[in-house]
């Protein structure tokens, strides 16, 4: 296990028992997390988008303001859905926040998840091309967005242009050299894993994923890992791809950890549907003493094929609580599995 962050939803909720009460907590909370969990030597600070819904929505001021806020820490996203998404706006707007973190943006983006309202994206303006999914237009704005983000010049220059221009086609600007490489897919099957490993993107396989043969989640998981990284190789792709798992990891180190987490319950594998058709498998939860927590995720096949572990945090019990829940897997679990 080479890198270790933490995965915020950002829920919000005006309840007297939320800490996060606004979407203005939400944000300003995510970047002190992502503030503490740098100074307790954490690699990553990862942040969920979810559109018509108390959480976060917008990532790149979150992120531009993060990463002033922060100097090495990685910042990325898990995930951005991409049938909202102008690939165009979006890469400049990618481009500035991570020239503002001096290159350290990780861009987790997928076709997105079941969402709150009834094809929202449609709201946003953009609708499926005849005889096309949205999970379709979600992946052809992907590949846009890709394609711009290489920096090469494609749009004619006016010429007669208010300010001079440089030579050639013109591209988007602001361009942060290498964000390229950045990008993740965020991949529930075994077939858009392979895609992605295809056109060079990093993987993200979080808690859940089709349930494509019956085993247990951390299996098919495991074997979607090793599925993409067979297809990276056949792809040819010069550098090393990187790859992350999601979990939901708890160390019960004090009271306030065994009132919220410790209940005694063995956690298990959930089975469910996403929509009418897809039947998913979603990962166990795990919350035990450090030395009992160890033996389990050592089991985990899917961590240890991985190279990133992103820690999903329970944001709405405030920014201490969960610097605490990071340390603790940092100090007292983290070093066993190999981290550093």
């Amino acid at each position: 296990m080479k890198k270790i962050g933490f995965l915020s939803f950002g829920h919000w909720s005006p309840s007297q028992q939320s800490g996060t009460r606004s979407a203005g907590d939400a944000l300003l909370q995510s970047i002190d997390l992502a503030v503490a969990a740098e100074e307790l030597g954490a690699d990553g600070a990862y942040f969920r988008v979810h559109h018509f819904a108390r959480q976060l929505a917008s990532p790149f001021p979150l992120l531009a303001a993060a990463g002033a806020k922060t100097s090495h820490i990685e910042l990325g996203t898990a995930v951005i859905d991409m049938r909202y998404e102008n690939p165009l706006y979006m890469a400049e707007d990618a481009g500035a926040a991570d020239l503002i973190a001096g290159g350290r943006l990780q861009l987790g983006i997928s076709r997105g998840s079941p969402e709150q309202v009834i094809d929202g994206f449609r709201h946003f303006g953009y609708q499926p091309a005849e005889g096309q999914s949205d999970a379709d237009m979600g992946r052809r704005h992907a590949e846009v967005f890709l394609d711009v983000l290489r920096g090469e010049g494609f749009a004619p220059p006016n010429p007669r242009p208010m300010f001079p221009n440089p030579p050639g086609l013109l591209r988007l600007e602001p361009h942060s050299e290498g964000l390229r490489e950045r990008i993740w897919w965020g991949a529930a099957s075994d077939a858009t894993a392979i895609w992605a490993a295809k056109l060079g993107m990093n993987l993200q396989s979080s808690t859940l994923k089709n349930d494509e043969t019956g085993e247990p989640f951390h299996i098919q998981q495991a074997k979607q890992i090793r599925a993409y990284r067979e297809a990276w190789k056949e792809a040819g792709h010069a550098r090393e791809p990187r790859v992350s798992v999601s979990r939901s990891i708890f160390a019960l180190v004090d009271d306030r950890d065994r009132a919220y987490f410790g209940r005694g319950e063995k956690g298990d594998d959930q089975i469910g549907y996403i929509d009418e058709n897809t039947r998913a498998i979603f990962g166990r939860s795990y919350a035990a003493e450090p030395d009992k927590l160890v033996e389990e995720l050592r089991r985990d096949e899917a961590i240890a094929e991985a190279d990133t572990l992103l820690l999903t945090v329970p944001n709405q019990l405030g920014v201490d609580y969960n610097a605490h829940v990071i340390e603790a897997i940092l100090k007292h679990v983290a070093p066993a599995l190999g981290w550093r």
